[in-house]
């Protein structure tokens, strides 16, 4: 089975090069195009047998799943693009959470389905969020799955903790590595320690966490417990971050949903004009 990718910004990169490493397709499988064609030529020299198309319509024509991986606010007008050209074969895969899949079926006449990936998926690692539509059939579900499998732990949600589920799982990577650079900077302010002692400690010290959660030898509240003694000296740092955090991750996540709003809004308005 071909498997088709529109945009090869960020994300759409990361899947491709995940899928590659985690032996999910051959090269030969992979059609691909974006809007500045550099770009995925760009991932064609890395892995020179992959398809590099000159249009969307041309991806359509050679693949039967459809990863489209462009900004919200240009999906409608891309599946509208492709809409005469998609057949009952076809399966379309949105990577972007503000549509959702019976927004996706009201523009296609096909299969579709959501897969918010992350980050993490760049390392095989991390979790998949997917959502199937009513019209998805069950061959095209087992495909996605077995996709994302190769590269992640899939996790199949439904609509209403879409944000949350995202803020958790894509969002995440990047709010604590903001923390975790935060936590290194006060290091090195504070004391005679060097950056690059700081960074590699710190690195090591969340990689051996995630392996102590990955092996399942605690639990974060049990991790809390064995650390910090009663009296000692995490005790006291923990104070301060009961103290200081608050309500940053409650901030975090209103912030985030007031967004996600803005967005599936102006992507209904789109839709609706599309229909009109």
């Amino acid at each position: 089975m071909n498997i088709g990718f529109i945009g090869t910004g960020n994300m759409g990169t990361i899947l491709i090069e995940s899928f590659m490493n985690g032996n999910a397709v051959k090269q030969e499988q992979l059609f691909i195009t974006n809007r500045t064609l550099e770009k995925a030529y760009n991932i064609q020299k890395r892995y020179p047998n992959i398809h590099v198309m000159p249009t969307n319509e041309e991806v359509v024509k050679h693949a039967t799943i459809v990863f489209i991986c462009t900004k919200p606010l240009h999906m409608p007008d891309v599946l509208k693009q492709l809409r005469p050209h998609l057949t009952d074969h076809h399966c379309i895969v949105s990577i972007t959470s503000p549509i959702s899949v019976q927004q996706l079926e009201s523009l296609v006449p096909c299969s579709v389905a959501r897969v918010i990936p992350s980050i993490t998926n760049r390392a095989l690692a991390g979790s998949t969020l997917i959502t199937v539509s009513e019209r998805c059939t069950e061959a095209d579900r087992t495909t996605i799955e077995h996709l994302f499998r190769s590269i992640s732990r899939p996790i199949y949600i439904d609509e209403p903790i879409t944000r949350i589920a995202s803020d958790l799982a894509s969002c995440g990577p990047a709010f604590f590595s903001y923390l975790i650079q935060k936590f290194i900077d006060a290091a090195v302010q504070q004391t005679p320690i060097t950056r690059e002692q700081a960074t590699t400690l710190a690195t090591e010290m969340i990689i051996g966490l995630g392996a102590l959660l990955e092996q399942q030898l605690y639990t974060l509240p049990t991790l809390q417990e064995k650390v910090c003694v009663k009296g000692g000296i995490t005790g006291a740092g923990i104070e301060v971050l009961e103290k200081e955090v608050g309500d940053l991750f409650v901030h975090i996540f209103q912030k985030t949903h007031e967004k996600f709003y803005e967005e599936t809004e102006k992507v209904r308005q789109q839709i609706d004009n599309i229909r009109d």
